[in-house]
């Protein structure tokens, strides 16, 4: 068997021309027709090698008789597993469906691959043709749907081998070299998103502040990337009243990383901002106590940001990047903030707090004063950061504000990735609800009408005029609390790297 092995963290990718004998599972994608369920080869595949290589005409009629029988349809992510016909060299057969003929492009083959990746739990050495019609999504599907975040089971509540996820994918090209940029690039985004998933998914005792902080400057280090982090004396001496204002409840305190990625000094400047709460109880305003154990999310936006600064040096993109990332923890306690309270951000605007869980929007704004003085051309934050965004757009639609154009170009550019960010608009009717009678701003408006909108108004006036701004806000989409589907599993999701790494390669294309 001729392999080509690339670096992985998790479930290892390989390109492959040949199934060879160890093959425990062939994958192959199905499409709907009206005469019953059809294997599909892959352009690559049918165009520049022969498809009888891999599938002979005997060994496909007999699949795709066994796929009628049992009643596959080939809808997208449907799943038949089936013994592998004499000869295939693979002991059985996956079957994943793609729907209509016509439908099929990377997106549904990302989230057709992760199915089966996901499916495959126990399987030492899996084989695969849908790199025959994007070997790049593929890829990614792969790794993300096998991906599982195990790090606290313990003892019987172990993963059993059978539990075990997926070890090794080899992805059918046509030949060795074939596809060895694409599938470095993937395999690079695949681990970014692994890389916030796993922040998200370690619990508040063992991610707090100080050592989110800790982790996102080793990773960083290790990345060759220059790394500044304040703690709590630095921030009250240097004025970041937003984020030692939610931070002072807790007895674990705040901290502000800033990591520096230089693609080159005459090549753009992007300025990224991640909400970083690594718990969110309220604070006095203290949520329901059903769900709050969600909570261990609020943080997703930094680790979307932390990720994408190391994937972007990764990558070597021609730009330059500066993740600034505020990280606390928003407890009640003797020492925390109150309603009513007046603290200053950084820069000297204040606030009116008149709900403590409001309390993101005041982090970032001290986080976009001080990223904003690096003079970006772009600025983009990311924050889990109102309910409002899954009332007015579900769990799984990102909202995006900002400045119109390149709110909408953010939006189009995670829509072709298939993380289907929607552009939402900031009324100047609703910058008025903000005003304070005793302070610069308020940070909640006094009713519960587009709340999301609201948040990003707050935002808006941290933000320099001549700046291209988007504010995502990710609440629902960062953290899955239902069932798995395509590349997604429970828990974090990584939303919005993919997102975050498109737009910053489109910026660096013009």
């Amino acid at each position: 068997m001729t392999a080509v092995a690339d670096r992985s963290l998790g479930p290892e990718l390989a390109r492959t021309v040949d199934i060879g004998a160890d093959t425990d599972v062939l994958v192959v994608g199905i499409v709907t027709t009206d005469d019953g369920p059809a294997i599909v080869p892959g352009p690559a595949l049918a165009g520049e090698t022969d498809f009888e290589d891999v599938l002979s005409a005997d060994a496909r009629a007999v699949l795709e008789s066994q796929l009628r029988a049992v009643g596959a349809k080939g809808k997208g992510e449907e799943l038949t597993r089936l013994p592998g016909p004499t000869g295939l060299g693979a002991s059985s057969v996956l079957a994943v469906g793609l729907g209509a003929p016509d439908a099929v492009d990377a997106e549904q083959i990302r989230r057709s691959a992760g199915a089966a990746g996901r499916a495959l739990s126990g399987t030492g050495l899996a084989v695969s043709t849908l790199s025959g019609l994007d070997l790049g999504a593929a890829a990614e599907g792969f790794y993300l749907g096998a991906y599982t975040f195990t790090e606290f089971k313990s003892g019987k509540s172990a993963p059993k081998p059978a539990e075990q996820p997926l070890r090794r994918v080899e992805l059918l090209v046509p030949d060795p070299a074939f596809g060895e940029e694409d599938l470095f690039r993937a395999q690079a985004i695949a681990e970014a998103v692994a890389t916030a998933r796993d922040f998200v998914n370690t619990p508040p005792s063992h991610l707090f502040p100080a050592e989110f902080a800790d982790r996102a400057r080793s990773l960083a280090e290790a990345a060759g990337l220059e790394v500044e982090v304040l703690d709590e004396n630095e921030l009250a001496a240097q004025g970041f009243g937003g984020i030692l204002g939610v931070g002072k409840g807790s007895s674990r305190p705040p901290r502000l990383v800033r990591i520096s990625y230089s693609g080159g000094a005459e090549n753009p400047r992007v300025a990224l901002i991640g909400k970083g709460i690594t718990f969110d109880t309220g604070g006095i305003s203290i949520k329901p106590a059903a769900n709050m154990d969600h909570m261990t999310s609020d943080m997703a936006g930094a680790a979307a940001v932390v990720a994408t600064v190391l994937l972007a040096a990764r990558l070597n993109l021609p730009l330059s990047v500066i993740a600034t990332v505020p990280m606390a923890e928003n407890m009640p306690s003797d020492t925390a903030q109150r309603p009513g309270d007046v603290l200053t951000q950084y820069g000297g605007t204040t606030v009116e707090v008149l709900n403590t869980d409001a309390e993101g929007r005041l982090i970032l704004a001290d986080a976009i004063v001080r990223a904003s003085q690096d003079d970006p051309g772009y600025l983009i934050d990311v924050a889990t950061l109102t309910g409002a965004q899954m009332v007015a757009l579900g769990t799984r639609t990102p909202g995006v504000m900002g400045t119109d154009e390149f709110r909408d170009r953010v939006a189009r550019i995670s829509q072709g990735v298939g993380e289907n960010a929607w552009p939402m608009p900031l009324p100047a009717e609703l910058r008025g609800d903000l005003n304070s009678s005793i302070a610069d701003l308020a940070n909640v408006a006094p009713h519960r009408w587009g709340g999301m909108l609201s948040a990003g108004l707050f935002l808006k006036e941290f933000v320099p005029a001549d700046v291209q701004w988007a504010h995502l806000d990710v609440a629902g989409p960062a953290y899955n609390t239902g069932g798995a589907f395509g590349y997604i599993g429970k828990g974090g999701t990584g939303v919005p790297v993919r997102t975050l790494i498109a737009v910053l390669e489109d910026i660096a294309g013009r």
